[in-house]
């Protein structure tokens, strides 16, 4: 957990700190070379240094241990910071297309952008691309909610930067207008990043499992424990950065209390051990050939 911490803080330094840079430098040159897409993306990346802090904050909530109110922990924190980033997003996505419109509805006020913007959006590619794959990278291998939002968030000023360098080369070639529609094109595609991490989200919030193939571990898992089979009702509560699993298993049913409830904590062992993104397991022993209702929505 210490080394998810260090992983976590290492991200928010890199993240904040490069989209402090690049803001900077997208605005300054975006003023400088007369390139409203970059401001466009200077903004933008304003916007990320903000993300990338909530992300973070949101990050160290998660990994707060489960305390008397919040027995299963605190990691829905990261799904809902997730959703404050979608709210920066849907803001910054709506003064860019806003101010984009006003241009083209205005096209006294469009300038041709010069060299260095073209020189901006090539550098600003490489930076994007080395730093989104690096957040979401580490976001993945930490099984953080926030910090991939982060990253995928990161991630779409790649093509903002690819549609800044056409639209300078296209400008430059006698078609200036296009200068705004790439601002609203950028506007567009940070309005599209926020539905889908806000639907990412919202599905982590709602406990969604990230995929079909954590049942099957869980119960090959649970099927190889010694004295333990037929795994079945596995109900997985995800949390985004962690899940708490319970399950029912077949044992023989001539063995005492005490022989069954010795497996049950076997397998929870197994599952815990064995699957980092599982932070506790729960397991109910059912006598083979037992008739049971699974389908109740509370067992009884």
């Amino acid at each position: 957990m210490n080394d998810f911490k260090k992983e976590g803080k290492k991200v928010a330094i890199v993240a904040i700190s490069s989209n402090c840079l690049l803001t900077v430098l997208n605005i300054v040159v975006g003023l400088m070379s007369g390139s409203y897409a970059l401001i466009s993306e200077g903004a933008h990346t304003l916007s990320d240094v903000a993300t990338s802090i909530i992300a973070y904050i949101g990050f160290k909530i998660g990994q707060k241990p489960a305390d008397l109110e919040h027995p299963m922990g605190h990691g829905r924190a990261e799904a809902i910071c997730g959703l404050v980033i979608v709210l920066f997003l849907a803001i910054v996505g709506y003064e860019i297309i806003e101010t984009a419109t006003e241009k083209l509805m205005n096209p006294a006020l469009i300038t041709s952008p010069d060299i260095y913007a073209a020189l901006m959006a090539l550098f600003g590619i490489f930076i994007n691309y080395l730093i989104s794959t690096y957040i979401i990278k580490i976001g993945k291998k930490i099984n953080s909610p926030a910090i991939i939002a982060d990253g995928k968030h990161q991630r779409t000023d790649i093509f903002s930067s690819v549609a800044i360098l056409l639209g300078v080369i296209v400008a430059n070639l006698g078609y200036p207008i296009l200068d705004p529609i790439i601002g609203l094109i950028i506007g567009i595609l940070i309005l599209i990043t926020a539905y889908q991490v806000g639907k990412e989200n919202i599905n982590n919030i709602m406990g969604k499992i990230p995929s079909t193939e954590l049942n099957k571990k869980i119960e090959d898992i649970a099927n190889k424990t010694k004295g333990a089979g037929g795994a079945h009702n596995i109900k997985v509560n995800y949390f985004g950065s962690y899940a708490i699993v319970t399950l029912h298993i077949q044992v023989d049913g001539n063995m005492t209390v005490d022989e069954a409830h010795k497996i049950t904590h076997l397998v929870e062992k197994n599952i815990t051990c064995e699957m980092d993104i599982i932070k506790s397991a729960s397991v109910h022993a059912c006598p083979i050939g037992l008739n049971y209702n699974h389908e109740q929505e509370i067992d009884k």
